[in-house]
């Protein structure tokens, strides 16, 4: 098996693509660039030299995952979401040495148009809402809203959004600890 590459993408000699990856039309794979196996990189996505992605993640279209990003394994990226990697920049300051690390971790969701400023960690099965803007971590499993984001509940592995405290079962039958400020699988 190998990874699917249309012939409008770039793919620049060096970068890695595990098997079963797609990478659509327009895209655009850095040198150093890390993908691992069954990944979707959707139409007009770029993908920077530092860059580490796992294994079935899911980039929507017009999405820019720049140096410094690591998205772990099952990662949903919404379409025209935003990475950044410079806190603040400026077009006649070069700040290259200043990249702070961004860490989505495994089977977090980002919805459409949600920016994720840089230097924070999104936990576990996290859940940011379209166009929300996230500037701080997110807890695991965490639902988070609005410009800043802020958290306004708990979600399930599976997506669904999880409802009261204490000991709480999910309708797919996970169960969860939930306190009022943290989530935790059972």
């Amino acid at each position: 098996m190998t990874a699917t590459i249309h012939s409008t993408a770039i793919v620049d000699e060096g970068a890695q693509i595990g098997d079963g990856s797609r990478v659509w039309h327009w895209v655009h794979v850095c040198s150093g660039a890390r993908i691992g196996e069954k990944c979707s990189l959707g139409q007009n996505v770029f993908v920077g030299n530092d860059v580490v992605i796992g294994n079935n993640v899911k980039i929507q279209n017009n999405v820019s995952v720049y140096d410094a990003v690591h998205l772990e394994d099952d990662v949903f990226c919404g379409p025209s979401m935003v990475f950044t990697n410079v806190y603040n920049p400026r077009s006649a300051i070069i700040r290259k040495d200043e990249y702070r690390r961004t860490l989505i971790k495994r089977g977090a969701t980002l919805g459409a148009n949600a920016t994720i400023v840089c230097g924070v960690t999104v936990g576990e099965y996290a859940f940011v809402g379209a166009g929300a803007v996230v500037n701080r971590d997110v807890a695991p499993h965490a639902l988070m809203l609005g410009v800043p984001a802020k958290r306004q509940g708990w979600m399930c592995k599976c997506g669904v959004q999880l409802k009261g405290q204490g000991d709480v079962r999910c309708s797919c039958g996970a169960n969860y600890k939930i306190d009022a400020t943290s989530c935790s699988a059972q």
